[in-house]
């Protein structure tokens, strides 16, 4: 049920999603709780802007005029949502009936809370993600086994505190894909909030729009999770990350064997490299705007998380 007077704003981001776009919208009509829908439509070529303006749920529908990545939509969102609460959904997507009652009543519960991640499952009922945790090395990765609190949300079915979000300084539109629910709940932590997770049940295609595992997908990986780092870790350990990259780079066509995944490539490292330098000046004055509304420690969140 959508309505204009609710307190959340679904937001679903789609790029060519013909396939899968209405069962996501069907989803979100069906749901216990009256919310408002925002779809932001990167520039489909495929069908997509006909299938939304036909829903019965009459979505409002933000069509941009190129594509911008998930993260890109998600900050163009933020700035039209007036509601207290967001919900990110990813247009592959469904959630049950119930979804956005549990993340809403988690968040009612837990005043510290300024995020609420989903349990996300897989088309064989396999659990995909119920949040996310910090390795040791600094990588953002799914955890299958849910509890009360976890390190940060998946983006692809969770509901956040808008002011919140917006004080930590939005979703880094620059990251285009992958690793900007990890940055921003790592913002979040930092200005002293708690992310949450809520046995709020979403079936999940995963990998709908991009192809996980290619060489693209690794592209934005690597360089986002340098970029994350750099923004949001203590500096020892971004500078270890960053020269233990350069290093295993400069050493990959050395070596008689290497992996075969396309993040060993040595042409897509050094693109990497390239993209991370040049954004360095900007990366460190936006970690700069991380410290001033940090209220924690980044050594005691990277101590408290990282490795668990």
């Amino acid at each position: 049920m959508t309505s204009a007077d609710s307190g959340t704003t679904v937001v679903v981001v789609t790029w060519r999603g013909a396939r899968h776009v209405t069962a996501c919208l069907d989803a979100l009509a069906a749901q216990q709780r009256p919310h408002r829908t925002l779809v932001v439509d990167n520039a489909s070529d495929d069908g997509t802007a006909a299938l939304l303006a036909a829903h019965p749920s009459e979505p409002e529908v933000l069509r941009l005029r190129r594509n911008t990545g998930y993260a890109g939509a998600m900050a163009k969102a933020l700035d039209r949502v007036e509601t207290p609460f967001v919900a990110w959904l990813n247009d592959d997507a469904e959630p049950e009936p119930g979804w956005l009652a549990a993340l809403e009543d988690t968040l009612a519960s837990h005043p510290l809370a300024a995020a609420v991640t989903s349990r996300l499952e897989l088309a064989d009922g396999s659990t995909q993600s119920t949040g996310v945790r910090l390795t040791a090395d600094g990588h953002g990765a799914d955890l299958t086994e849910p509890g009360d609190e976890v390190f940060g949300f998946c983006g692809g079915a969770a509901l956040l505190r808008t002011e919140a979000v917006r004080a930590v300084g939005g979703v880094p539109a620059g990251f285009f894909c992958y690793y900007e629910d990890t940055d921003t709940a790592w913002r979040l932590r930092l200005a002293g909030w708690h992310v949450m997770f809520a046995d709020a049940r979403v079936r999940h295609l995963h990998g709908a729009s991009t192809r996980p595992g290619s060489p693209l997908f690794h592209r934005w990986n690597e360089r986002n999770r340098l970029l994350m780092l750099l923004r949001c870790a203590p500096s020892v350990v971004a500078v270890r990350e960053l020269a233990r990259f350069a290093v295993l780079t400069v050493l990959l066509p050395l070596r008689r064997h290497r992996p075969a995944a396309a993040n060993f490539a040595p042409g897509l490292r050094w693109r990497v490299l390239a993209e991370v330098v040049l954004r360095l000046p900007a990366t460190l004055r936006e970690r700069r705007r991380v410290a001033r509304v940090s209220a924690l420690d980044r050594g005691a969140i990277w101590q408290a998380w990282a490795g668990l």
